[in-house]
């Protein structure tokens, strides 16, 4: 399908103009129908009714084809089903009474997209939303090329949702570490759903200016799950880094007494002594010392 090109409008006059010819128009009806009632022939008579009649209809003309242009406002030119061009600047002014002016707004609009169920892309239930920023770039377009072009941004923006939600995880696992995540990946995210906006809107002639995530969540049936499982990915992440450090604590200490040459400890005495600073080290509660009086082997 050939898209529609907006160009301006064909032909167009001052309003001001105009309007003072309506007035004099307007003066010359009722003059005309005054001359009229005035005469007792009836030739001049009709003469006058046919004038006032005249004047009327191109007074009514002239009133019907004036328009305005509001700031970031546009008016879209029809005549007899052939596109006459766009008004887009500013003022009043007269065009062709028998235009259809389609009426479209060039001002920046929010659309805020519901919340929708999808799964992502490992078939989890999640909850997700979007907020679009966007303005109408070429009338044409936007007119002729789609059915209703607000109604085209709505339907559009969802089901570009739908596709991201589906090509990337809720969330980053290890066996993902490549994929970018919704919730983690968030400029990525909003980067690719933009793109993917302006090609599906393009078609209308609307120019996608901003797209952001605004609602992101674990569908209900599944949110106390995927809970306790961040719970535990969160524990076993951090007791990682308390045995990390805990061993690299006892070679330190190892290391330093047999540099110093406090005590010769042969293996079986260092492997008591790392089995008792780990169980410090590591243990969530504080440790209670015991004296040993006696020997390790006896």
């Amino acid at each position: 399908m050939a898209k529609s090109r907006e160009r301006p409008a064909d032909r167009r006059t001052s309003g001001y103009f105009m309007l003072f010819w309506a007035i004099v128009g307007l003066g010359l009806v009722i003059a005309s129908f005054v001359f009229a009632a005035s005469q007792r022939e009836d030739a001049r008579i009709a003469i006058g009714v046919v004038l006032g009649f005249g004047f009327l209809i191109a007074t009514v003309l002239t009133l019907i084809g004036l328009t305005a242009v509001e700031p970031n406002m546009s008016r879209v030119l029809v005549l007899f089903g052939n596109y006459r061009g766009t008004l887009k600047d500013v003022g009043f002014w007269w065009v062709n009474p028998f235009t259809v002016r389609h009426k479209v707004s060039l001002r920046v609009r929010n659309f805020h997209s519901d919340t929708l169920k999808v799964n992502d892309y490992n078939g989890n239930p999640i909850e997700i939303g979007a907020v679009v920023v966007w303005k109408v770039e070429e009338t044409a377009q936007a007119v002729f090329d789609v059915d209703d072009y607000v109604d085209y941004v709505r339907i559009q923006t969802e089901s570009a949702i739908r596709h991201l939600a589906a090509s990337h995880p809720y969330d980053r696992s290890d066996e993902e570490s490549e994929r970018p995540s919704l919730r983690g990946s968030a400029d990525v995210v909003n980067a690719e759903l933009r793109e993917e906006l302006a090609d599906r809107l393009g078609l209308a002639g609307i120019e996608v200016l901003e797209v952001r995530l605004t609602h992101l969540a674990y569908a209900p049936e599944i949110a106390g799950a995927m809970l306790q499982r961040q719970q535990a990915e969160a524990i076993i992440a951090a007791r990682t880094r308390i045995v990390d450090g805990a061993v690299g604590m006892v070679e330190m200490a190892l290391d330093n007494l047999k540099d110093r040459r406090v005590i010769d400890l042969d293996e079986e005495r260092k492997a008591s002594m790392v089995s008792n600073l780990l169980v410090v080290l590591c243990s969530e509660r504080g440790t209670q010392p015991v004296v040993n009086t006696g020997t390790l082997y006896g």
